[in-house]
């Protein structure tokens, strides 16, 4: 394989720090080429499994996009699309896209993504704000709209006879054959969008669309979004030259979300029927799949407290709706895409945490259980593939251990569960639609990302790029500096087991007291700090480690993958059991005989950000100082959707509220905070940061702070990373280690 794919390397279980391992710098970890070599995403398998395709970064900062193929095959590598072919120059984004792009967490230019044809015949993708149609066969592409306004959300129709997008607000459907364009809706523009998803669906919901085609190309489902009564929240994105202000309609925790309904359009004749919803219009809508024979639509109907959520099912020939599934909860239900109707139209494939954990289930149509297929204290990630003709359901999950996710599989008929990966660490896997062939991103705390081709049984066919470390590697001069974690187990105070993970410096002198950085996140849902896997922040950490510091991260309740009853106990009052689980991993910090308790130091970034300004204002005697990055303050400030879900509504917890707030805590600080923030970020708005900024002034409390003009809130650019983490470092050196 050449030696431009760089998706991976191997490294070698480290087991001794060479000492003529070069030292990490901050500039070379954000360099180009990086540490992990050329930058590449969105691999995918054809669904006829014939070849991987992928987008890999071409210029100097790895960030220009083509899309390349590898043919499973021959074993041949090649460029699919140039992008330079079909747009050259710099691309205006719609601010459409522009968020949209931001709530993805898609950073780049050229080819940013795009999608097989069911027949695996031809691609499709958005480029310049138009839509191109690839044919494999011909090596051709066809640009197949050329209009001033910007189309978004580009799809496949599900027999590739159609393409389908947004502009303008309303929703559009291309014959490709003919060129003909269809206008499913016209009436879109100002509050009123057709088709799109709604700002809490995607950043909260992981729901990027708002229409969805039926298998058989018959009809199209889509939303009418109405957001008059979500608030306009005036925003300033500060940058080096200019400020400009947006008027963001951003639902905030207790205000109104957006009106959602739901509509099915017969492609054939126009028509459009409007499923009826109820009379109470405070509702999410995060899901919509429709049934394997395309005559009916099912949708998941979650209340505003998010403690019920309801699969429902329409008929599209009786226009009747029947609720299938009915899932509860005393504090919330967590949302999945882990929904199969299988092709017998008798049965499908559901996820549930009804036994406190998250397993699947196999139901009838009719929403009768058959039987529970997946079960013990542990959970299921995702579902992967369900092979109806094996009989065999192929899923992700942490049975083995929460801190690695594996590959298994299980009977449709019930039996014992079969784990498919074998090497411990972190399995991302992507099936193809036909066939049993599946790409597994592996990674480790020894091994970086690596990518190969497997068969349903887990038998290895061939790297997609193994990517050994040679002599011309970037990585080659570091590899042997590196240090290994320990992991551990501590006890929350309600007896539950809190795992840890600890790096140290690889040789410590008989006596030495060292400094700590205590790395937070600390928050729900994508919270989980210590598994074995590997991604950019390692390079951090080691960098740190190098700098002879003892680098510590603690997973404390109210993080996923472990269950409700370890997720629960952060219901209605944040920033109370995760300070208090910290604390006992300070604690354990304190005992380590090779540890300065007097040199403890905290960081965190976003809901990290908000842990550390708790743990310095609510237990400041146990740090040395503390570093707070885009924290949210105030949680009136952050949207509807995911702040309701863990405090509950404003108006029925309004001391909840005030209690997860840091402004009660402010006058206890008494020790060194450094807190930054991006000033254009659209998450957690910078209004958190200059709150805490005044309420500190008022106090006549000192502090350090540190904005970053233009900045969002994923602080992206080599520069801003740089110089961001020197500030860190900086501050570190002058509070922990003189």
């Amino acid at each position: 394989m050449k030696n431009w794919l760089r998706l991976a390397l191997v490294i070698p279980s480290i087991v001794a720090v060479s000492a003529n391992a070069q030292q990490l710098t901050i500039e070379r970890i954000f360099s180009s080429p990086t540490l992990l070599g050329k930058s590449v995403r969105g691999v995918k398998v054809a669904p006829d499994g014939s070849r991987v395709t992928f987008l890999q970064g071409r210029d100097s900062d790895y960030n220009h996009y083509d899309l390349w193929e590898y043919h499973i095959a021959s074993g041949e590598t090649r460029m699919l699309v140039n992008s330079d072919k079909f747009h050259q120059g710099p691309e205006q984004l719609s601010d459409e896209e522009k968020a949209r792009r931001e709530r993805q967490r898609i950073y780049g230019k050229g080819i940013m993504e795009y999608h097989w044809a069911a027949d695996s015949s031809a691609l499709l993708f958005p480029l310049g704000g138009d839509v191109f149609h690839y044919q494999l066969q011909s090596g051709k592409g066809n640009q197949l709209t050329s209009t001033p306004e910007f189309e978004t959300d580009v799809q496949f129709s599900p027999k590739g006879n159609y393409v389908s997008y947004i502009r303008e607000q309303n929703l559009y459907v291309k014959e490709i054959a003919s060129g003909r364009e269809i206008a499913i809706t016209t009436k879109g523009g100002g509050a009123i969008k057709f088709g799109m998803a709604e700002f809490v669906a995607q950043e909260e919901m992981e729901r990027m669309t708002g229409y969805w085609w039926s298998p058989d190309e018959s009809h199209i489902a889509y939303t009418r979004t109405d957001e008059t009564g979500v608030e306009i929240q005036v925003r300033n994105e500060i940058y080096a030259d200019q400020i400009k202000l947006f008027e963001q309609r951003y639902p905030a925790a207790g205000t109104p979300n957006a009106v959602i309904e739901l509509a099915v359009s017969n492609l054939a004749t126009g028509n459009q029927t409007w499923i009826d919803l109820g009379d109470n219009t405070d509702f999410y809508l995060p899901r919509v799949k429709w049934f394997a024979d395309s005559k009916a639509l099912s949708f998941q109907y979650q209340s505003r407290d998010q403690q019920n959520l309801q699969l429902r099912a329409y008929d599209l020939q009786t226009k009747q709706q029947s609720t299938l599934i009915t899932e509860t909860s005393d504090s919330w239900v967590n949302l999945h895409s882990d929904l199969y109707f299988l092709k017998d139209k008798q049965h499908f494939v559901w996820a549930s945490e009804r036994d406190g954990f998250k397993h699947l289930y196999l139901f009838k149509t009719n929403g009768q259980l058959v039987r529970q297929l997946t079960k013990g204290d542990w959970v299921v990630n995702e579902l992967k593939r369900v092979d109806e003709k094996a009989g065999v359901v192929y899923f992700t999950g942490r049975k083995d251990t929460p801190r690695e996710q594996h590959l298994y599989r299980v009977p449709l008929a019930g039996g014992s569960i079969d784990k498919v990966s074998t090497r411990a660490g972190m399995h991302k896997v992507t099936f193809a639609k036909k066939g049993g062939t599946y790409v597994d991103n592996f990674s480790s705390t020894s091994t970086l990302p690596q990518v190969s081709v497997h068969n349903a049984d887990g038998k290895h066919l061939t790297w997609l790029e193994q990517n050994k470390v040679d002599a011309t590697h970037p990585y080659q001069p570091y590899r042997s500096g590196m240090v290994a974690p320990e992991y551990g187990e501590l006890k929350a105070d309600d007896g539950q087991t809190l795992l840890y993970e600890l790096y140290k410096p690889a040789t410590i002198d008989k006596g030495q007291k060292l400094p700590v950085i205590l790395y937070v996140y600390g928050g729900p849902k994508v919270g989980q700090q210590v598994t074995n896997s590997w991604s950019r922040n390692q390079f951090l950490t080691q960098y740190w480690v190098q700098q002879g510091y003892v680098v510590f991260s603690l997973d404390n309740r109210g993080s996923y993958h472990r269950g409700k009853a370890f997720e629960s106990p952060i219901y209605k009052h944040l920033g109370v059991v995760e300070v208090a689980d910290q604390l006992k991993g300070v604690a354990f910090l304190k005992s380590l005989p090779y540890v300065d308790s007097d040199r403890i130091g905290v960081f965190g970034h976003s809901y990290g950000g908000y842990m550390a300004q708790m743990l310095m204002f609510k237990a400041g005697e146990q740090f040395a100082a503390g570093i707070s990055g885009a924290p949210v303050t105030d949680w009136l400030l952050y949207d509807t959707h995911y702040t309701e879900r863990y405090l509950g509504h404003p108006a029925t917890n309004a001391e909840g509220y005030q209690a997860s707030a840091v402004f009660p805590y402010v006058n206890d600080l008494a020790k060194p905070l450094l807190i930054y923030h991006g000033m254009a970020d659209d998450n957690v708005l910078f209004t958190n940061a200059t709150k805490v900024f005044s309420e500190l002034q008022k106090q006549n409390k000192s502090f350090d702070m540190m904005t970053y003009p233009g900045a969002k809130h994923s602080m992206r650019g080599k520069a801003t990373k740089v110089h961001l983490n020197h500030t860190i470092m900086n501050f570190f050196e002058r509070h922990l280690k003189q």
